[in-house]
């Protein structure tokens, strides 16, 4: 049986005018993320875009029930990034 990782990077255009809509999501789908990392540009703090980086956990329909829904969000863009390798 192999094991799969898969990481969800989220791209914000408009950290300010959409957070609160892909914190909500974020929020409903907890239970799936195993690690979180916020990232953007704290030498220029007129960069309204930011960048999420997940890392999830199976099952691999509610990562992509999720991805679908952060792709609905106007100025967010989220792309799914898997790999399987063989379990220890």
């Amino acid at each position: 049986m192999k094991e799969v990782h898969t990481i969800v990077c989220v791209h914000i255009t408009d950290r300010a005018g959409e957070a609160g809509k892909v914190q909500q999501l974020l929020t409903e789908y907890g239970s799936q993320i195993r690690t979180r990392l916020g990232l953007h540009n704290v030498d220029n703090n007129s960069d309204p875009s930011g960048l999420i980086v997940l890392e999830m956990v199976q099952p691999e329909s509610g990562i992509q029930e999720m991805t679908d829904k952060l792709n609905q969000i106007t100025g967010v863009e989220a792309k799914t990034l898997t790999f399987h390798h063989p379990a220890p």
